[in-house]
């Protein structure tokens, strides 16, 4: 019987596990199996590519997390008893493990980011690149099932202890934020100072004690920013003073009072491995969710006019008026899930359809100019440059691009589990009886091109979004509205709607 359940390490498109065992719950992300599923890494790269295992080069690295270091020397050793090249980045970013696929000094055949982004410090993960992108949930289970019938290879613990592999050092975070700078240089005004183009700038960074903190000093600093009064630069895997996390509201306030206090032109923070950021502006608005898109929307269709944002199906009435009236360019609102947007956009731009920008609320934002990689660092570059280049033309700021987006007072989210084996039978049976139920209602209409769960308009900017998880046995309602008022006459209606599902634990 196998020693490791392979086919739980399985989460999207990452490997996700508990990689530190505590009194309660023993770890199933383990050096053994880092070991294996760098061993099996190879194995899938060697099938896809065509390529013998001893001409792969492979690159992994890591976020701060307390468990990155030794998975990395076991995913290391195994790509090396594979007899594939492996060279280590160290403490990096996810997207720029992807760009040392791209990048002309690198151009590795494959790239592995050790990081579980946000959740909490004892779990750990993996995600995978080639210079196609991230892989699919498809190809995770190849190269988990390929660990699983290796097993007899690389689960001989003397083996993976006593066995010395040599991994060589990069320096791919500082070849990175070059890459960015360049970036932000190749797009300001000519009138600017093209070596220091924000020099006169307060921009303070938090981290979150992740891996962002080079965004400082890498690429701030040496563009001639102030970030004095940034926090959180320093990794450290018990993330102490708040959670990673840029959509957490301690996070933001934590971001807000630093611009505040600073008196900053900006702030920004970033999640654990820097693929999503937020921003917020000198007046201490926090612009993230709905209004990072709308900025991000605003930068894009400057240069894309009519063109395609796609986002993920709980964004708001507001944003899509903001993007088609305001903008003029159009809102193709889909599921959640940053991988299912960023692959919707893809589908739409092979159909001829221009859509430059996949963001989801959560704030990954991927551009079609860089490779529909989601990274939270890019997200800033284009924003920095709009700033910079705001400045050299007028005195307007950031955050009054955004100005006329019009936004519910009330947000909030409710998770309902379904206490059944087969949950997702009877959940979308709710779904079904609930579009019955709203076609009755004389206030409520469903809205159209639902592409997950079930959207209803409650007039104005009140709505609803009843949806299965992407995961879990799990009924989520989304839900904005204006009015205390609004949000209990929708509440009341639901639940009497509710009443008759024993098997649904409703929290409304």
């Amino acid at each position: 019987m196998s020693e490791i359940k392979w086919e739980r390490l399985l989460s999207g498109t990452d490997v996700r596990g508990k990689a530190i065992s505590n009194e309660q719950k023993k770890a199933n992300l383990t050096e053994a199996a880092a070991f294996g599923i760098g061993f099996s890494f190879v194995q899938w790269l060697t099938d896809t590519l065509n390529k013998k295992s001893n001409q792969l080069k492979i690159a992994i690295g890591h976020d701060s997390r307390l468990s990155a270091e030794k998975l990395q020397n076991a995913l290391g050793g195994g790509i090396k008893m594979a007899d594939a090249e492996c060279l280590t980045a160290g403490l990096a970013s996810t997207p720029a493990m992807f760009m040392s696929t791209v990048l002309e000094e690198y151009q590795y055949d494959g790239a592995i980011m050790i990081t579980a982004s946000h959740l909490p410090f004892d779990k750990n993960g993996f995600k995978f690149f080639t210079n196609k992108g991230g892989l699919e949930k498809e190809n995770v289970k190849e190269i988990l099932k390929i660990a699983a019938a290796s097993e007899k290879e690389f689960l001989d613990e003397a083996k993976i202890k006593d066995k010395k592999f040599k991994i060589e050092n990069i320096d791919l975070i500082s070849d990175y934020a070059a890459h960015i700078k360049t970036i932000i240089r190749q797009n300001l005004k000519p009138e600017l100072d093209q070596k220091k183009p924000l020099a006169g700038s307060k921009i303070i960074v938090d981290a979150g004690n992740g891996a962002g903190g080079f965004f400082a000093k890498k690429i701030l600093e040496a563009l001639g920013a102030d970030t004095a009064g940034s926090q959180f630069l320093e990794p450290d895997g018990n993330f102490p003073n708040h959670a990673p996390n840029p959509e957490d509201k301690e996070a933001m306030h934590s971001i807000q009072k630093a611009v505040l206090k600073n008196n900053a032109d900006l702030g920004i923070i970033f999640d654990t491995d820097v693929d999503r950021a937020a921003v917020v502006d000198s007046r201490g608005q926090e612009i993230n969710r709905n209004k990072l898109i709308a900025l991000a929307s605003t930068i894009v269709l400057e240069n894309n006019p009519g063109a395609t944002i796609v986002t993920d199906s709980v964004t708001s009435v507001g944003l899509k008026e903001f993007i088609e009236d305001k903008l003029g360019g159009i809102h193709h609102r889909f599921k959640r899930g940053y991988k299912n947007v960023i692959n919707e956009a893809k589908r739409l731009e092979a159909e001829g359809v221009n859509a430059p920008l996949a963001i989801e609320t959560s704030g990954h934002a991927a551009f079609k100019e860089n490779y529909f990689l989601d990274d939270g660092a890019y997200l800033i570059a284009k924003i920095l440059i709009k700033m910079a280049n705001l400045k050299a033309e007028s005195n307007q700021k950031i955050g009054d691009l955004i100005a006329d987006l019009k936004e519910a007072e009330i947000k909030k989210e409710y998770r309902m589990t379904i206490d059944l084996d087969n949950f997702k039978d009877y959940g979308q049976g709710i779904l079904s009886d609930l579009e019955d139920f709203v076609k009755e209602s004389e206030n409520w209409e469903i809205a159209p091109k639902n592409y997950q769960g079930l959207r209803v308009n409650c007039g104005g900017n009140d709505w609803f979004l009843l949806r299965m998880s992407l995961h879990d046995p799990v009924l989520v309602l989304n839900l904005e509205c204006d009015k205390e008022q609004d949000l209990e006459e929708i509440l009341d209606s639901l639940r009497e709607f509710l009443t008759n599902y024993n098997q649904l634990k409703s929290i409304l």
